[in-house]
């Protein structure tokens, strides 16, 4: 019997040697591409090694993410993913196995969050700043099949910008600078397959403070 469409998405088969909080923001870098996400539960207990929970706000973004990363090699490991059996009772028993001190933990955080991104859009509004310059005001070099990358979190890996860029056709690879964790270069067949990945992923935020700015490379 099919499991109903529902904003929970279940995913199996995912390498449990990944530390959890790592595997947390991999998913999130990998899956908000789809839409807004309420949560993501990974837990490293016996039972639910190798399982994560996806969140969606809308249930339409929930569908896609299912049809788009089935069998998607996430860490090496193609994953498997499906409908939740239920939206709020599977959360809610996972969420059951935590400890008060991670609830707690985890409502500041959020709360913390939330407060900070109207108070981000506002700054991005009235700051002069220049790390608070509009996006869509970076300056660009002429075309390249190499875009640059910067303004990226501390905890940017090479495997989380692999996964933002190759669902784009003509993606080759990802270079990261040593001893610089806030820039980095990907590589495309194309300047035209580039730019459509430039384009698509300008302004995209691996975590809720850092928006991604990407330019052409200089030539």
């Amino acid at each position: 019997m099919d499991i109903r469409p529902n904003h929970t998405i279940y995913i199996n088969n995912v390498n449990d040697k990944i530390k959890k909080e790592e595997l947390k923001r991999s998913l999130y870098a990998l899956f908000s591409q789809f839409g807004q996400i309420i949560d993501i539960v990974a837990l490293k207990t016996m039972k639910m090694r190798g399982q994560a929970f996806v969140v969606f706000k809308e249930l339409a973004s929930a569908t896609n993410a299912l049809r788009q990363l089935q069998g998607f090699p996430f860490y090496n490991k193609p994953m498997r993913i499906q409908y939740a059996k239920t939206d709020s009772e599977v959360i809610s028993k996972m969420r059951g196995t935590f400890g008060d001190k991670d609830k707690k933990k985890d409502k500041k955080k959020k709360a913390l969050e939330l407060a900070a991104n109207p108070a981000k859009k506002a700054a991005l509004g009235t700051n002069t700043q220049p790390n608070a310059t509009p996006i869509q005001q970076t300056p660009d070099n002429p075309p390249n099949y190499i875009l640059f990358l910067n303004n990226l979190p501390e905890e940017t890996n090479e495997m989380m910008l692999s996964m933002l860029f190759n669902q784009f056709p003509g993606f080759k690879e990802v270079r990261l600078v040593p001893g610089r964790h806030d820039i980095a270069f990907v590589e495309f067949e194309t300047e035209g397959q580039a730019g459509v990945a430039r384009d698509a992923l300008q302004g995209f935020r691996i975590t809720s403070t850092c928006a991604m700015k990407i330019t052409y490379a200089k030539k």
